[in-house]
């Protein structure tokens, strides 16, 4: 079907609209440059869900949603990676709109997780838990050829935490065939989610001598020398000694 050259930046979904017939409209969850993402109910089954609706503009031939939903297809077998349903189409204003279903992940992003934290930041220990959950993700990711490709505190989701912690990721980047630059991104910028969760560089000179052997000074150079992988970063992890 051809896509209508209106232009949509913004659907303003409210509670109690009926999706292609099958999704009743929860909640907004939360908007970016491709699309809006919504709580929804699937109405066969009472299954909530989530719906990412893309604007058409951003989502010619339905080029984006087919990357996620093979992306998410293939690590499906990822527990950190949240997993993909089904395509669905809708009209929204004269344009067909496509939806990407998925699990529902209840939980709380990272970036919010840390500011509710006495002094906004986590400390060492409980960080290092953080990391070690977060790599041992990613190693999964890693290991099957993929990478997230935008990791940070806004693209990670909490869902539960204690001894440990259980993570989800969202939104991986678009960026084409996985390169081993990709993956050794993904290695940087987990060490900086660390060093952030930490309270950054005003707590930074007060950290264990264990948490800077990690965090390399943020230097990219000096992180891939230490840490080739998101493997060697989870063994160094399990090894460490304070």
């Amino acid at each position: 079907m051809a896509q209508s050259r209106n232009k949509i930046d913004s659907f303003n979904l409210v509670p109690g609209r009926i999706l292609a017939r099958k999704y009743e409209v929860e909640a907004l969850l939360g908007s970016g440059w491709e699309g809006e993402v919504y709580l929804i109910r699937e109405l066969a089954t009472g299954i909530e869900r989530t719906a990412k609706i893309f604007f058409p503009e951003r989502n010619i031939r339905d080029k984006n949603v087919k990357f996620y939903a093979k992306k998410l297809h293939k690590l499906r077998h990822c527990p950190i990676v949240i997993q993909y349903s089904a395509q669905d189409h809708m009209i929204f204003k004269g344009s067909q709109v496509t939806l990407l279903i998925s699990e529902y992940v209840e939980g709380e992003l990272l970036s919010q997780f840390i500011k509710n934290q006495p002094g906004k930041r986590l400390g060492p220990f409980q960080a290092l838990h953080l990391l070690y959950a977060l790599t041992s993700g990613m190693e999964c990711v890693h290991r099957i050829g993929e990478y997230h490709g935008d990791l940070h505190t806004d693209n990670v989701i909490v869902q539960r935490f204690g001894l440990g912690f259980e993570l989800k990721l969202v939104d991986l980047f678009q960026g084409g065939p996985s390169k081993r630059a990709n993956i050794q991104a993904d290695t940087v910028d987990m060490i900086h989610i660390f060093y952030e969760a930490l309270g950054g560089q005003k707590h930074y000179s007060k950290q264990p001598q264990a948490v800077k052997d990690i965090c390399c000074g943020l230097k990219s150079s000096l992180i891939l020398k230490k840490f080739k992988s998101a493997s060697q970063l989870r063994t160094y992890i399990e090894a460490i000694q304070w």
